[in-house]
């Protein structure tokens, strides 16, 4: 600073307005005097450079002048950042990397950024600190009971947003940052089980999520956006893994096994089932997590729906579902933001997901578990997507049914090196889980029926592999049933095949060759974020079946209507959408789980004389059987 500035104008500034620029070249003085060994600092100097650091302490609330004093230090400190020395200036520094930004007010919030932003393009001196200072405002502040205060909600969005702006500037200007970024965040993200109340590690988890996706747009996206959707799934898959089965069975009131779909809903008067399905209770800590969680995931797919992004990272997801969620038996739930996301998009995301399920599948280079795992779920995503056309699932049947086929012929040659074929027969349950869902919409179309009837299914059903004995009861009955009333078949072919499930009824569950199956897209179990997945989710209670009538169907659609909480407005209007299955879902967790008959899986037959039909399972209970290791190898 220059002489004319009188040593009280610090003082005066505190009780009246003062130049900025006048502000700027005392800061500036300030800083540069007390540059050099302490002993040799003028004492007033040093209280002054006090001063200053004490105007940054937010730990008190200021008067008005104070405020006004404090923004004006920011921007003097902003104009001066040439001048911050580590050596010298470490209290100044440590009062500006410690700082709650929650607490600023707006014209403050603003000054103190513009700080941030460039104190981190000095060279090499302050980003890192910087940059964990901004992740650190991630969270917000928590009050009693660990909730957030009425004004910090209030503030969230706004706070996220300077957070993010401020943190894409720094990296368009430094180009070290998203590199430095990525690790700062994935050492700052809130640890899955900690030792601290279970509601402050919820709340500090959602936002820190919620924020980070905040980064993941056009800009920064490309930079470092896989890195944060990959530690966001990373994340969702971990607490997914971590809520055991007994858990969801206690909530399920300790039955033991998980409801059928189709169960009676005056048994639903807590409110926590909705069309005849129950969520899973509110008491598990990490489905409490996971359920938030995939609130914050769904809502951030569909703003990149609205802001045109959702292609890039519907992309990005692919590759990290592949990598992360595919092969991971025991989930249940995190799968889902695959299903949320393609309903945003049928037509171009919900077309691609099933085809890169088929083709992974198809692919003889892919390892066993990873086809297995892929036709479960293009099954399951089949059978449940409303958004998938009829057209669609057909072409992707007829891509199995022809491969099941090519098996068959080569395993008739003697030609095939893989002696169990489980690959083989979760195909095959594949195909027919589909057709549960799906025979009466195709069926609907005439040129699609005939598509369908040209596929080898009397081939392939009754060859000597007999997936008929494999494949679970009961899909292999609700299939033969709706098949028989379609005449899918010729009468001898269906003859053998009833003949078939005559004999392996008699033998333990899951014939000859127990399969082990989960079926990865079965009705969702959360109750916050089911809202996103419900209106485009196909419910056994709302399949035309082939031998379903039109009154029955209208009367279920009417029940469906009923139901509590149903979105009526996701309902088209008739049932019959097209819901494609996804030959994915048999397999996923086949070591993990098993599809089990309840006592309502033959009450229908009981009640009508055995003309209503078997109900399809809606729930998987756990195995009673310990993980065991397939020996695969060599398969078409």
């Amino acid at each position: 600073m220059g002489a004319e500035l009188r040593r009280d104008d610090m003082a005066e500034a505190a009780v009246k307005p003062i130049r900025d620029s006048v502000a700027f070249r005392f800061v500036e003085h300030v800083l540069q005097s007390v540059r050099m060994d302490p002993l040799l600092v003028d004492p007033y100097d040093m209280d002054q450079y006090n001063k200053m650091v004490s105007t940054l302490d937010t730990s008190k609330k200021k008067t008005p002048d104070e405020e006004a004093l404090y923004v004006t230090t920011l921007k003097a400190l902003s104009e001066a950042v040439s001048k911050i020395d580590i050596t010298y200036h470490h209290l100044l520094l440590n009062n500006i990397f410690t700082i709650r930004i929650w607490y600023l007010q707006r014209d403050t919030l603003d000054a103190f950024l513009d700080l941030i932003t460039r104190l981190a393009a000095v060279a090499d001196q302050y980003l890192r600190e910087c940059l964990q200072m901004l992740v650190n405002n991630f969270t917000p502040p928590l009050v009693q009971r660990n909730e957030l205060p009425r004004w910090a909600v209030s503030r969230k969005k706004d706070i996220f947003f300077h957070l993010c702006e401020s943190l894409k500037t720094i990296s368009d200007t430094v180009p070290l940052a998203p590199r430095i970024l990525r690790d700062i965040i994935d050492r700052s993200m809130p640890k899955l089980f900690d030792n601290k109340a279970f509601l402050m590690s919820l709340q500090k988890m959602v936002s820190f999520v919620e924020c980070m996706l905040g980064l993941d747009t056009d800009r920064m996206g490309d930079l470092i956006g896989a890195t944060l959707l990959a530690k966001v799934v990373d994340l969702l898959t971990e607490l997914d893994v971590n809520i055991t089965w007994e858990d969801i069975i206690q909530g399920e009131h300790n039955k033991g096994i998980f409801e059928m779909e189709l169960e009676d809903l005056n048994e639903d008067e807590d409110g926590l089932g909705q069309a005849g399905t129950k969520v899973l209770f509110g008491g598990n800590a990490c489905a409490e997590k996971l359920d938030s969680l995939m609130v914050v995931v769904c809502e951030h797919l569909k703003s990149c729906a609205e802001r045109g992004y959702l292609d890039k990272e519907f992309d990005i997801l692919k590759a990290i579902f592949r990598a992360s969620v595919l092969r991971v038996h025991r989930s249940k739930f995190c799968q889902f933001i695959m299903f949320y996301a393609c309903s945003l998009d049928p037509k171009i995301c919900g077309l691609e997901f099933a085809f890169f399920l088929t083709e992974i599948f198809l692919n003889k280079e892919e390892d066993p578990i990873s086809r297995m795992s892929a036709v479960s779920y293009v099954g399951s995503y089949l059978s449940r997507a409303r958004f998938i056309s009829a057209d669609t699932v057909l072409a992707i049947l007829k891509k199995i049914v022809d491969w099941c086929d090519e098996y068959c012929v080569l395993q008739n040659r003697g030609t095939t090196a893989n002696p169990n074929h489980q690959i083989f027969y979760g195909a095959c349950q594949a195909v027919m889980y589909v057709l549960c869902f799906r025979l009466r919409s195709i069926m609907d179309y005439p040129n699609l029926k005939a598509q369908l009837f040209q596929l080898s299914f009397g081939f392939i059903l009754n060859h000597r592999l007999e997936p008929l004995k494999v494949c679970l009861p009961s899909i292999v009955n609700e299939f033969l049933r709706q098949a028989k009333d379609a005449g899918l078949f010729a009468a001898s072919m269906y003859s053998a095949a009833e003949d078939a499930i005559e004999s392996d009824l008699s033998r333990a569950f899951g014939g000859i060759n127990r399969l082990d199956t989960f079926f990865p897209f079965d009705p969702y179990l959360l109750k916050e974020s089911d809202r996103y997945i419900r209106p485009n989710f196909e419910f056994w209670s709302m399949v035309k079946t082939t031998y379903s009538n039109d009154k029955d169907d209208d009367d279920d659609e009417l029940l469906d209507l009923d139901a509590p909480e149903m979105n009526v407005g996701s309902l088209d209007d008739h049932v019959e959408i097209d819901i494609n299955s996804d030959d994915d879902e048999l397999e996923y967790s086949m070591n993990k789980m098993s599809i089990t008959p309840h006592h309502s899986f033959y009450h229908g037959m009981a009640a009508d004389g055995g003309d209503a039909g078997l109900s399809m399972p809606a729930r998987i209970r756990p195995s009673a059987s310990p993980p065991s290791r397939w020996a695969m190898s060599g398969s078409p």
